[in-house]
């Protein structure tokens, strides 16, 4: 890839992409049951649908205040719950001295 980014006259991306591919790769490091949980953002995106959808609903909001209030209630109700409790990774496979000195690398 760095070397058609190269070619294609692009050096400052082929450079960056050089210089920062171990770190994309990173996740490898970890427990296969982890590498998608990982890369993907998806419990963020949920949240943020959650309060899209509750915003959508008001419509107009008075002013920037109460915008923020709507999505913080969201945000503590979701906290409260038990989908807020719910565990995304399980942290005990990491306990493993290989992948902890695998990760620190």
């Amino acid at each position: 890839m760095v070397d058609k980014l190269r070619a294609m006259r692009l050096r400052e991306a082929a450079d960056r992409v050089e210089e920062s591919i171990a770190e994309t790769l990173i996740y490898y490091a970890f427990p296969a049951s982890h590498w998608r949980r990982i890369r993907t953002n998806n419990p963020l995106e949920r949240i943020m649908r959650e309060i899209r959808r509750r915003t959508r609903v008001v419509g107009a909001f008075p002013d920037g205040q109460s915008a923020l209030m709507l999505a913080a209630a969201r945000l503590r109700h979701i906290a409260g719950t038990q989908w807020g409790t719910k565990r995304y990774l399980n942290m005990d496979l990491l306990r493993d001295p290989e992948i902890s000195k695998a990760c620190a690398a």
